[in-house]
């Protein structure tokens, strides 16, 4: 395999990893943020709260990321005028980007909601019912004993799906963002190499998710230390 391409476009690998790093940092913040809210709606009494978490969940775990990402783009990127920013030798037009961020973030969020739910509900029940017993309000009971708890059983299957977001953030470069798989295709147009640029971004993908795989594992043995159940 011919690596001589390296050494003309190695800046668009490496400013394509940065703007694929910033975007999963985003909506990995985001989606675990929309999927806890998601998730405390679905458990919630009122019957209102709870049919909206299920639609939600329903419609973004039941249609494919690409179709919403194309359906958010149209639907978005009117609404959004903002600027272009160079992210090294790439600019980036922030108009694609945002809608990008928020769908994928949405379609994050339903797949959160459902791991944060099974987790929630793994808990022993009696564990609720005593800090009940110590006079802690149902927020304070959520917050401080049955979330610390639930992370343990939710923290695997996160970490999966923070890793899915990793490699589906690729799925933006449809939209015209210069994320690392659009770094490699414009190196593939300008060297002329259709297969070097493709196993490159691979290798780069996988070291992302591999380290990110490393560091969750060290997480939870964290987590694990004198917990016995």
């Amino acid at each position: 395999m011919n690596l001589d391409f390296l050494a003309t476009y190695y800046p668009y690998f490496l400013y394509g990893t940065l703007v694929t790093l910033i975007i999963s940092i985003v909506t990995i913040f985001f989606g675990t943020v929309i999927g806890i809210l998601m998730a405390l709606l679905k458990l919630s009494n009122p019957k209102p709260l709870r049919w909206f978490a299920n639609l939600y969940i329903e419609i973004f775990r039941g249609t494919p990321m690409l179709l919403q990402i194309m359906i958010g783009f149209t639907l978005l990127q009117n609404i959004f005028r903002l600027p272009l920013i160079s992210i090294g030798i790439l600019d980036i037009d922030l108009s694609r980007l945002l809608p990008g961020i928020i769908v994928i973030s949405l379609n994050s969020g339903a797949y959160v909601a459902e791991i944060v739910r099974g987790g929630i509900n793994a808990v022993d029940y009696g564990q609720t019912e005593a800090a009940g017993s110590l006079g802690l309000r149902p927020l304070q009971t959520m917050r401080y004993v049955v979330l610390p708890q639930a992370l343990r059983n939710i923290l695997p299957p996160l970490g999966n799906e923070f890793i899915v977001l990793i490699k589906d953030s690729s799925l933006l470069s449809i939209i015209g963002i210069y994320d690392l798989m659009n770094s490699a295709q414009i190196v593939i147009s300008s060297s002329f190499n259709p297969l070097g640029p493709y196993l490159i971004a691979g290798l780069i993908y996988l070291l992302l998710t591999f380290t990110t795989s490393r560091l969750l594992s060290r997480w939870e043995k964290h987590l694990g230390k004198g917990y016995h159940r």
